[in-house]
């Protein structure tokens, strides 16, 4: 079988973006079993409740839901266990400085085979407050009518008002 190639998304976590301000991105390896790869492979994975903390100077992966592998016999994979993150040691300690300080956590933004690694994208964030929700959502309204009204004219039709 040839190896794979590109960036194949296994799932996305739509929600933190909208509950949270994304500061910096990282991207991190994960340690999986065998069943967890076939079962990633299918597709079946939920992005919900996860979340990133440390433990003993590294990176733990809390909450990821990967569903058992339907072919898979006594060795199957617990679906929420804790799975650990491959990243430079370097990388961590900028990580770990940032989460020290305060009102900022690590949440998993995507999860995606790129070259036939899985791999996990991850956001340091910054909690949203529920005006700066409805803001975000009032500008993006805003944007989606001046476009609206920017191709009616560009197509020559008159203005709806």
């Amino acid at each position: 079988m040839a190896r794979e190639t590109g960036r194949k998304l296994i799932a996305s976590n739509k929600k933190a973006r909208h509950d949270y301000t994304i500061l910096k991105t990282y991207e991190a390896g994960i340690v999986l079993a065998g069943t967890e790869v076939k079962s990633l492979r299918e597709g079946r994975a939920s992005l919900v409740d996860a979340f990133a903390q440390e433990r003993d100077g590294e990176l733990m992966l809390y909450g990821l839901h990967i569903a058992e592998y339907g072919y898979g016999t006594w060795t199957n994979h617990q679906p929420r266990r804790t799975r650990k993150l491959l990243l430079n040691r370097i990388e961590i300690g900028r990580i770990l400085e940032k989460l020290r300080e305060g009102g900022v956590t690590l949440v998993p933004l995507s999860m995606y085979f790129s070259n036939g690694w899985a791999k996990v994208e991850l956001g340091l964030a910054r909690g949203k407050k529920s005006y700066d929700k409805r803001q975000a959502l009032a500008e993006r309204d805003a944007n989606k009518e001046i476009a609206r009204e920017l191709g009616r004219r560009l197509k020559g039709a008159r203005p709806t008002r």
